[in-house]
């Protein structure tokens, strides 16, 4: 039997395709189809099965990652929204938090509210801190409120009343009433998708969770719909913010848990593949056709956060910790008012993409710039599958950025590569040095079409010691949904001084969320020997506005002692220092619920040639930076390497999804998974 990873960019869809023993590997790409992804998906699993000749019946598991979500936040695309809250807060949705998005640039505004102040209606309700109802719901307030949606052809309504997080009862009764009123529309409790306290935040998510989820819905249905009709029997898993699978039921209902959808299954792949061969610590670097996404992998498994923004909107979901920055291959380069060279953040996308795909692109891009360098094949990529206009894009270079600035085309073209470097390496120092960690002391796992092209340059500047290539680097995001185990994330806000008589609450709540993991796992079908719980306590000293998180093994009466170590040692690592005798106060109480799935072992090459002669297919001139100039270079089908081999630059290694250079000072070695190792002197 066989299992299948999808992974829906921006640019292109990857799929990775292995048998339930790990004995073969195949992987897939197509070009995005951004006015239903679900199309692309169709066609390319029909493809990957063709060529292989395998018979859908064979397909045991598919699980897929979709940016779906994101771009509907991005491009403010989601259905037509109204919100019910509590009296007196209606504008917490504009007013938020008070802070502009750029301290020094007042052009840089927030973005607007995803309800209109017309569709936001209070309510009066009140239920306390603690959880007792202090003015009761008045329910032909809701009632009216529904109707009044009706009548402005709402879609999806948020329900949001103030502490609903200790007691839903009101919001429960809320949706009762809409449901009755509006029997269609797509409700979204912020007791249900997200039951913490700080009431921006959670209405932010809430809201978001709304405005998306009808079209999310819609997709949805189109995908399971393609994949029945191809043959496929089981029912596919989306990979959610975490790293971790759900269940399309589970995507309906919390669509906001997929906007880092298929970034998080690249992180999880590379961890899974760093500890399998000796990096437990790496920082990941995956470069597509839109963004470039960067992470850090630290002792072998990924770091996570839950509080972060998507376009501008808080969303404060459990997700790998990815910074994301508008670098990648389709990234225009365009001159500003002052002349001065800009890189993205806006891309040529899919359609009409580069100018060198000749699919009607008229702005200059990072991988026009590569084509004229001849970086990338001139001629055609994708194993000969897409045609690249290599005149083109030196033509669109000196018309746009060479003839402009006064620049030769190896000038214009290498300056776009650098300010995209540098744009690069400025994001991996946000997620490492600037909270502490030591670069010398990681890899970088260059994936994603454009990855390995940058990687090189990137790690140099950052000062990382070895560059890791996996096989077929385009696709990793797609192979590292089938690295994915299912899970769901479960939050209960337990706001207390940390003593011994607290400490029993704490253990209660953690209680409750076991229960509720329980559940979860019988509605998803994961038996007692495929489950894991994960404990995190919230936490800070009193005084402090923000918390770490604290892993903890169990939740029980011994345990008091121990979490206070844990938290000293987590604060200092987080903040450099700690407050003795300051006491410590929990916030949230966390737990992830893990459903193991079968995965296929990691594939080992066989031993090859060390010289990779048989791997060469030719050379062609390549420009390696104004320190070397066009240098006659190597090229190897990177397929054809086995485990053993040794390159020395410069050399260009091709493959189906990706391309690396590597310039004349570097070396690199194939380890026993196919893996291209580079150490950086």
């Amino acid at each position: 039997m066989y299992r299948i990873g999808i992974d829906v960019g921006g640019t292109f869809t990857d799929f990775a395709l292995v048998n339930e023993t790990g004995a073969q590997v195949a992987f897939h790409k197509v070009p995005s189809t951004p006015h239903d992804p679900s199309e692309a998906i169709g066609h390319g699993i029909t493809g990957l099965l063709d060529m292989h000749r395998i018979a859908a019946s064979e397909v045991a598991h598919i699980g897929h990652g979709t940016t779906v979500a994101t771009n509907l936040v991005i491009e403010r695309k989601g259905a037509a929204t109204g919100l019910i809250t509590t009296h007196g807060f209606r504008d917490v949705l504009e007013i938020g938090r008070q802070v502009r998005p750029h301290l020094y640039d007042y052009g840089v505004g927030k973005p607007p509210a995803l309800v209109p102040r017309r569709h936001r209606i209070e309510v009066r309700e009140r239920i306390d801190a603690h959880g007792k109802v202090r003015v009761p719901l008045d329910e032909d307030a809701v009632r009216a409120a529904a109707q009044q949606f009706r009548d402005a052809g709402i879609e999806a309504v948020t329900i949001c009343f103030l502490h609903s997080y200790r007691n839903p009862a009101h919001e429960r009764r809320a949706r009762d009433i809409v449901r009755e009123v509006l029997p269609d529309a797509y409700l979204s409790l912020s007791s249900d998708v997200l039951p913490e306290f700080r009431e921006f935040e959670r209405l932010s998510t809430t809201v978001l969770n709304a405005t998306i989820g009808p079209k999310m819905a819609r997709y949805l249905q189109r995908f399971v719909e393609r994949i029945a009709a191809l043959g496929i029997q089981d029912e596919p898993f989306t990979i959610h913010s975490n790293g971790g699978l759900m269940s399309i039921d589970t995507v309906r209902r919390y669509p906001v848990r997929t906007c880092l959808s298929g970034p998080a299954a690249g992180v999880v792949g590379a961890a899974a593949v760093g500890r399998a061969i000796g990096f437990p610590n790496l920082v990941t670097f995956d470069v597509g056709g839109t963004s470039t996404d960067v992470s850090l992998v630290y002792r072998g498994e990924p770091l996570f956060t839950s509080n972060r923004h998507v376009a501008g909107y808080p969303v404060r979901t459990p997700m790998v910790d990815i910074h994301v920055i508008g670098a990648g291959g389709g990234s225009v380069a365009w001159l500003d008012d002052a002349g001065s060279l800009k890189v993205g953040p806006h891309s040529a996308g899919a359609v009409p993409g580069p100018v060198a795909y000749a699919r009607g692109g008229t702005e200059p891009t990072i991988t026009d710039a590569e084509v004229a360098l001849q970086r990338l094949n001139p001629v055609s990529l994708l194993n000969g599958r897409m045609r690249v206009d290599c005149e083109a894009a030196r033509g669109v270079m000196m018309d746009k950025v060479g003839g402009p600035l006064g620049l030769t085309l190896e000038e214009a073209a290498e300056g776009i590569l650098r300010i995209a470097n540098a744009n690069m390496s400025r994001a991996i120092r946000s997620v490492s040095t600037e909270r502490g960690y030591a670069l010398s002391e990681f890899a970088l796992y260059a994936y994603g079409g454009a990855g390995p092209l940058h990687a090189l340059d990137v790690a140099h500047e950052c000062g990382i010691p070895v560059v890791i290539v996996p096989q077929e680097p385009g696709t990793m995001c797609a192979r590292g949904i089938l690295l994915s185990d299912v899970s769901f994330d479960f939050v209960r806000s337990q706001i207390a001084i940390v003593d011994p008589d607290n400490w029993r609450g704490i253990v209660e709540s953690i209680g409750v969320l076991e229960r509720q993991a329980s559940d979860w796992f019988n509605r998803e079908g994961v038996g007692a020997e495929r489950r894991a719980l994960y404990r995190v306590l919230d936490a800070r000293y009193t005084g402090q506005n923000f918390e770490v998180q604290v892993p903890m093994e169990t939740v029980f009466a011994e345990d008091f002692e121990t979490f206070a170590e844990r938290f000293e040692a987590v604060h200092l690592r987080e903040y450099g220092y700690n407050v003795p005798g300051r006491a410590i106060e929990v916030i949230n109480c966390r737990l992830k619920a893990v459903g193991q799935v079968a995965k296929a072992p990691l594939a080992r090459l066989p031993a090859g040639d060390v010289n990779a002669d048989a791997a060469r297919t030719g050379s062609r001139s390549v420009y390696h930076g104004s320190a070397h100039g066009w240098i006659d270079t190597p090229v190897f089908d990177r397929t054809r390497l086995g485990s053993g081999a040794v390159i020395a630059g410069p050399a260009v290694l091709e493959e189906m999804s990706s391309t690396t250079v590597m310039g004349p000072a570097y070396r690199l070695t194939v380890d026993d998974f196919g893996n291209l190792i580079i150490r950086i002197s």
